[in-house]
C-alpha cells in the first residue's frame, strides 16, 4: 500500500487547508491551547478548557497534564489515542492531519509516539507525519 498520499504536511495552516480538513494536535488535559501547535489549533476553532475532541476543524489529543510541566507517560496518552482513531472511523467525509503530537513540549520523539497510532495505519482519512509512517511501516513497501 502507498502511504505517501497520506502525510500530513509539515506546516497546517486555517486559511490553506480544505474544509473537511482537521488540524489534529497535542493539548494539554487543562485545554490550555497557549503554545505550539495548540496554539495554532485555535485558528481551526480549538476552545480553552476542551483538552480532547472535535473542537470546530482541530481534534485535540493531550500528551500534558492539567499542569503544563506534566508530561504525560505513554500509557497515558494511548487511550486518547485509541479515541481519536475510532472518531476517525466514525467519520470517513474528515481527512484529519496528525501533528507530530508529544514531539514538541512534550519532548517524546516520532520513535516513541508513532507506535500509538499503529491501528491508524488503515485508516484511509488518518494522515501521519513522515516521520510517524517511517517508524510505523519501517520500509516494509519501499516508500521510504
Amino acid at each position: 500500500m502507498d502511504y505517501s498520499k497520506r502525510i500530513a504536511p509539515a506546516w497546517i495552516l486555517p486559511k490553506t487547508s480544505k474544509s473537511n480538513e482537521v488540524f489534529t494536535f497535542g493539548s494539554n488535559q487543562a485545554g490550555n491551547h497557549k503554545k505550539y501547535a495548540a496554539k495554532t489549533a485555535l485558528g481551526f476553532g480549538a476552545k480553552y478548557g476542551q483538552a480532547e475532541g472535535l473542537q470546530g476543524r482541530s481534534y485535540g489529543i493531550p500528551t500534558k497534564g492539567k499542569s503544563m510541566d506534566k508530561v504525560l507517560p505513554i500509557r497515558e496518552i494511548k487511550p486518547y489515542v485509541d479515541r481519536f482513531i475510532q472518531f476517525a472511523i466514525s467519520r470517513p467525509d474528515l481527512t484529519f492531519l496528525v501533528t507530530e503530537i508529544g514531539c514538541g513540549a512534550s519532548g517524546y520523539r516520532p520513535k516513541d509516539i508513532a507506535p500509538l497510532f499503529e491501528n491508524a495505519v488503515n485508516v484511509q482519512n488518518i494522515h501521519l507525519p513522515e516521520r510517524f509512517w517511517k517508524k510505523l511501516i519501517k520500509d516494509k513497501d519501499g516508500i521510504f
